[in-house]
């Protein structure tokens, strides 16, 4: 992978934002290798991301952040920059499905994911074997009705040790206190099997069945307090028909599921989301 920087803005539109941030990377024979653009024109709002060559530039981030700044005022700019070369550290949280959780570690092993997997902690012990065969550590933490406050309290403890860019709910099958949802808010991803906003909450594919669609999906979002209401990241469905059973719905659910999980988790990792409000601009 070419080590780049990836600048990331968003800022209430106007005339000559990208003119202005193009003449500034090019006084510094910044070499651009990826551009995007998006102008909601609803909101009168701009996004734009933009990736340049690392070695096309005479200085760190902590310099072109300090150049880069009187800029990002004179557009009102929401903005960073990060580097390739520093993959953002994930902590997996899973339940007792396997299915995202084996799908994100074959594709980290495999380096088809640019993170470092720094950990996965879970309310079971059944998929230790699975995560240690990985060389990563494995943290067994029973959340129940009495415990909640102290097991997500050890579970906040852990995060802030391993110092996390971004939490992955891979089928994790408990409700975060609204308090670390606000601590990680834009940091916290969830896959739910369910094309939302229709059939959220619990068993998705019984609410389906009982309806007789001809859809089922999965969507990829942020966590927020609301729950199943988050900004979604990204989505996809796949066709069924009267034949199909709640168990073929299930069956065909899951791998929809994990390729929304994972594109989802790419996209964030690659810098390529940016929230605004309650919706995301996902640059491809």
């Amino acid at each position: 992978m070419e080590h780049t920087y990836r600048l990331v803005i968003s800022c209430p539109d106007r005339v000559g934002i990208v003119a202005k941030v193009s003449n500034f990377l090019s006084t510094y024979n910044g070499w651009i290798t990826e551009a995007s653009h998006h102008s909601d024109t609803q909101s009168g709002w701009f996004f734009m991301r933009h990736e340049i060559k690392a070695e096309s530039i005479p200085f760190g981030l902590d310099q072109f952040r300090a150049a880069f700044e009187p800029i990002a005022r004179e557009f009102n700019m929401s903005w960073h920059i990060a580097d390739s070369a520093r993959p953002k550290r994930v902590v997996l949280l899973c339940s007792k499905e396997s299915h995202c959780l084996a799908d994100l570690l074959h594709r980290w092993h495999s380096k088809e994911l640019n993170a470092e997997m720094v950990a996965v902690i879970s309310n079971h012990d059944d998929l230790r074997r699975m995560v240690e065969w990985h060389d990563i550590p494995y943290h067994h933490i029973p959340v129940g009705k009495e415990n909640k406050a102290e097991a997500f309290g050890q579970i906040e403890e852990l995060l802030a040790q391993y110092e996390v860019d971004v939490v992955v709910l891979a089928r994790y099958m408990q409700i975060l206190p609204a308090e670390l949802c606000e601590k990680y808010a834009g940091k916290v991803i969830n896959i739910h099997h369910s094309f939302l906003p229709s059939f959220a909450g619990a068993r998705p594919y019984h609410q389906a069945y009982s309806r007789g669609v001809k859809l089922i999906g999965a969507t990829c979002h942020y966590v927020t307090q609301d729950l199943d209401e988050g900004p979604i990241i990204e989505q996809d469905v796949i066709r069924i028909n009267h034949s199909d059973s709640i168990e073929d719905m299930v069956r065909l659910g899951k791998d929809v599921e994990k390729n929304v999980l994972a594109r989802g988790l790419r996209s964030h990792i690659e810098d390529r989301v940016i929230t605004y409000e309650n919706k995301t601009v996902v640059f491809d």
